[in-house]
């Protein structure tokens, strides 16, 4: 709470500043929450269990003990999985998450998350494109120093710079399209990862719009660690971007209107959304590390790896996210040295 009478409440100012609100509901226990019940009902009516998943859905969770549960069992799934039997009738209790095991609860619930973040993503970095498009449109004719190893190098128009920014994003699209199949999958093992893809896998994941794989991936964390590092590579372009503005606003060749004010130099206007894609590109390659340094998994099932990319997938997925909004207003707010009126 405040502690001083003139503090306000309400997010911080960190929050506003790198918070994506759309990212964080997609990765929210409420949303994961649903999707894990979505997930056990699949698995109930897969087994030819109709009442079992009826009984989940009717099931109201007491969010606090299920908290409290995972900080002792690591995993929120034993005292959810407590829960649903506790409420349900007794003639269905043993159709419930019998077969499944908490990682397979998880990493699916996960994988439904990564389906919307990819939308999501994808429809951002297309208005991204279509806002380096406009900007070529009005300013692309602009004149300025070419720059090369920190110095400055022959003039260019800035429409070459921005054919450059341009380049990538056809590849952007497609490595999305190669990862689709490769991380929409079922996560079905059981207790060991050992469960073969059955029938039962095979309803499940058509129920939840998801690939059923021949074996389970408790172990193989590659798609995963595919999939944060195409975040991190968009984080990491638009980072590029950024950086080459925050320096064509130095060097007088651009102006960012509307930039932020300075507390004691009133005169200044600091490119502060160009810093934030800098900023955020360098967070995502931290947290793209943490990603990598998890896929040594050990044996069946590893807590501890398992753990560490709980803690990276979401700064990545929120850095891309925040990034990708960020962008194409900050390209519209880009003018020539003299304002909007000065000369193309």
């Amino acid at each position: 709470p405040p502690t001083h009478p003139g503090a306000l409440r309400g997010p911080g100012w960190t929050d506003v500043l790198f918070g994506d609100p759309e990212v964080a509901a997609i990765l929210s226990p409420e949303r994961q929450l649903a999707d894990m019940l979505r997930i056990e009902a699949a698995f109930a009516r897969a087994i030819g269990a109709p009442a079992a998943g009826e009984a989940i859905a009717a099931t109201r969770i007491d969010r606090a003990a299920l908290a409290s549960a995972a900080a002792r069992d690591g995993v929120p799934v034993p005292e959810l999985v407590r829960q649903l039997r506790a409420q349900a009738p007794e003639a269905v209790r043993a159709a419930i998450h019998t077969g499944l095991t908490s990682q397979d609860v998880i990493d699916t619930a996960l994988v439904l998350a990564l389906r919307d973040l990819f939308d999501l993503f994808e429809a951002r970095l297309a208005a991204t494109a279509d806002a380096l498009g406009a900007l070529g449109e009005r300013l692309g004719g602009l004149r300025m120093t070419g720059v090369t190893r920190s110095q400055p190098a022959l003039p260019v128009t800035f429409a070459a710079r921005l054919a450059g920014w341009l380049a990538p994003f056809p590849d952007h699209f497609d490595r999305l399209e190669a990862l689709r199949p490769l991380v929409l999958r079922l996560q079905f093992g059981g207790p060991v990862g050992d469960r073969p893809r059955d029938a039962v896998a095979v309803a499940m994941a058509a129920e939840l719009g998801l690939a059923a794989p021949e074996r389970a991936w408790h172990a193989d964390r590659t798609a995963l660690a595919e999939a944060t590092g195409w975040m991190a590579l968009i984080a990491g372009h638009l980072g590029k971007i950024g950086q080459d503005i925050a320096t064509m606003a130095l060097m007088g060749d651009i102006r960012v209107e509307g930039g932020g004010g300075s507390s004691a130099m009133p005169h200044k206007e600091n490119p502060v959304q160009a810093e934030l894609l800098i900023a955020l590109a360098r967070d995502a390659a931290h947290q793209q590390g943490a990603m990598l340094a998890a896929l040594p998994h050990g044996m069946e099932r590893d807590g501890a790896a398992w753990m560490a990319e709980w803690l990276a997938l979401p700064r990545i997925a929120g850095a891309c996210g925040r990034a990708l909004a960020v962008a194409p207003g900050l390209l519209a707010a880009l003018t020539p040295p003299g304002g909007a009126d000065g000369p193309v």
